[in-house]
């Protein structure tokens, strides 16, 4: 056994944490090039919980001073910059303007919409209040890149969840641009740190119909996850704590693209399934409602009420979409595997 962080380790699980550590210092060892330049970063906070952040502050392999020492250039953040008020919004119209299709514009949380956006206040000038839609409108076209950090800049999550009285969006509702979507609630620190890298080295990666990175997103979490035999040959747990597959217990894996099974949580030795809880699903665009009731089975499962009209759409009838079954709503990734039910036997 190993002590790692005041906890102990069983040696296997120590030996792979040293394997995964040894890839980034062998690569530095080995010469690895620094990008051309530290691109400016500006990471804007909507309705969030601040999740993603802690994520990204939470790399381990670069860690977030390497990061923020070789590799890029923070102006504006409300955690990572020491400006505040009228400095800080300063900085971030400077950046903006003098490296147009240069920095890179980090979104986290959904967008309010509803009463002129006034639930998300980023800052004040001359005594006027800009909400996080006025920046992001303002900025956004201007961003080398915009990508939303979390499920809630992605697509709405659950700052958008029913009944959604703030009228929130995600980051593509709002910007007249492609927009990289790297969800999850919160996301992987790999996730996000890794299409980081990606957009250092390489430019912007690959992605599917949603603006998921296929790096992280191309398999469902039914297609690896360490319970999939259980699936195949009909064994389900009756209740939680039960070894058998999750699915009659709410597990959403089968429509939820993500890397969990094998990346993992937590220094990469957990992750939801393997500590006992179904896949609730967290990277899909419908989450948290589509996932709802979260402990019943997916065929079961129904948004908590009919849509609600954001400001400026026709009001739909109750009836269009009421207990709408969340199973018809969202399939697995056209290049993942097919859908649950085609993606059983054999």
């Amino acid at each position: 056994m190993e002590t790692r962080g005041g906890s102990v380790l069983p040696a296997k699980d120590h030996d792979y944490l040293m394997e995964i550590y040894s890839h980034y210092r062998e690569w530095l060892k080995n010469g690895a090039p620094a990008p051309p330049w530290k691109p400016p970063v500006i990471w804007l906070e909507c309705n969030a919980c601040s999740g993603d952040k802690i994520a990204f502050m939470n790399s381990q392999d670069p860690n977030l001073g390497e990061v923020l020492y070789r590799y890029i250039d923070v102006r504006f953040d409300n955690a990572l910059v020491a400006a505040e008020g009228h400095q800080a919004l300063e900085a971030l119209l400077e950046t903006a303007a003098t490296h147009a299709g240069q920095f890179y514009l980090f979104v986290e949380g959904a967008i309010p919409l509803r009463d002129e956006g006034l639930y998300a206040i980023v800052a004040e000038l001359n005594g006027e209040r800009l909400t996080a839609r006025d920046i992001i409108t303002s900025i956004g076209s201007k961003a080398g890149y915009v990508i939303a950090a979390g499920t809630c800049a992605s697509f709405g999550g659950p700052s958008a969840a029913y009944p959604n009285p703030s009228g929130s969006v995600g980051v593509r509702d709002v910007v007249q641009r492609p927009v990289i979507n790297v969800s999850g609630c919160p996301n992987n620190p790999d996730w996000i740190m890794g299409t980081l890298f990606h957009l250092l080295f390489y430019g912007e990666p690959e992605v599917d119909e949603d603006g998921r990175p296929l790096l992280f997103y191309q398999y469902t979490v039914h297609r690896h996850c360490q319970r999939r035999s259980y699936f195949d040959r009909d064994e389900f747990a009756d209740q939680l704590g039960d070894i058998e597959c999750m699915f009659q217990l709410g597990c959403v894996g089968p429509r939820t693209p993500s890397d969990c099974p094998y990346r993992q949580w937590n220094g990469y030795v957990n992750w939801p399934v393997r500590a006992n809880t179904p896949c609730i699903g967290c990277t899909t665009v419908g989450f948290p409602d589509s996932s709802m009731p979260f402990f019943v089975p997916l065929p079961e499962k129904q948004r908590p009420g009919p849509p609600v009209p954001l400001p400026g759409e026709p009001t739909l009838p109750q009836s269009a979409n009421d207990g709408e079954k969340a199973s018809q709503v969202e399939q697995a990734p056209s290049n993942g595997p097919p859908p649950m039910m085609n993606d059983q036997k054999g």
